[in-house]
């Protein structure tokens, strides 16, 4: 896969679908390489007319690490947080959102449909919100506002994130296979042999959990985006599970009531992930958002 200079770092990406078709930026959530972009997934988005782009975030996959950091004190930020400070980071949303909008200008695009999933949803919205020239149509997946009033993660799959990293090769496959389970989809269950060689192939491409705890530490340091939401005029489609236990439902809902005329998308059955099943569905909708957005001056 090429790389490129953005944002004064190094972001690996790839690209499906013909170079002069619209593009549709998608961005991945915390510790989630660009492989979690399914690329049936991102081929389907391509046949619909788009130029797509999946990409590593800055600290995850084959983009920039910010190792010389180190690993933040998630317990600490957390007592600073709860009495009014604003804890140090190492980077932000905002900067992640700008690691995207370089990765933009690289490939030469002027502007974008962008659609982000978890974290990236945080970005993509994080995106519009600085950039608004930049953003043809948004659709956040599967995120939330940073709304404090947002009923928190299931202790499950709260879980899921705090719990110490892997050792080993086979305990990382565990673990994320445990994951899936707590978080996944009980409406469209995934293949566990696909799931197992999906998370092989995550960890063997590059594995790095220092890196999800500075993404973490980022959302937490990043507050609530819904004041710089409400003034918004891009063109936003919500989509969320009814069934997710990492980000209540209600962040989705939030989401959508913050953002001017934004469209809202719930899926019965669906959990936190992006179901083999509902590709269909999420291309079909996704693409015909996009195709139905006002194109802007100089598009």
């Amino acid at each position: 896969m090429p790389n490129t200079a953005s944002n004064g770092i190094t972001i690996e990406y790839e690209t499906f679908g013909r170079r002069e078709n619209p593009a549709l930026l998608l961005v991945m959530g915390l510790g989630a390489q660009l492989t979690l972009w399914d690329p049936d997934f991102c081929g389907m988005l391509a046949d619909k007319g788009h130029h797509v782009i999946r990409f590593d975030n800055r600290d995850v996959g084959l983009s920039t690490w910010f190792d010389e950091h180190g690993a933040p004190d998630i317990l600490s930020m957390m007592t600073a947080m709860a009495t009014g400070e604003t804890p140090e980071v190492p980077y932000t949303l905002d900067d992640m959102a700008d690691d995207a909008a370089g990765l933009l200008d690289a490939l030469g695009i002027e502007r974008a449909h962008i659609c982000g999933a978890s974290m990236g949803g945080m970005l993509v919205q994080t995106l519009a919100i600085r950039h608004p020239a930049r953003v043809l149509s948004m659709t956040s997946i599967m995120s939330t506002t940073g709304n404090p009033e947002v009923p928190p993660a299931s202790p499950e799959a709260m879980a899921v994130l705090t719990g110490p990293p892997p050792k080993t090769r086979d305990e990382a496959i565990e673990n994320g296979l445990r994951g899936r389970a707590v978080i996944g989809s009980p409406g469209f269950p995934s293949d566990e042999a696909s799931a197992r060689a999906n998370t092989a192939r995550d960890y063997d491409r590059a594995f790095h959990p220092q890196g999800t705890a500075r993404q973490m530490a980022a959302i937490m340091a990043h507050g609530d985006r819904r004041d710089a939401l409400r003034e918004l005029d891009v063109p936003t489609l919500v989509i969320h599970g009814s069934d997710d236990p990492l980000v209540h439902v209600e962040g989705g809902r939030d989401t959508a009531a913050a953002i001017p005329g934004a469209e809202f998308w719930e899926i019965p059955g669906m959990g936190h992930d992006l179901p083999v099943q509902l590709f269909g569905d999420l291309v079909k909708r996704i693409a015909g958002f996009a195709e139905k957005a006002p194109r802007r001056s100089g598009s």
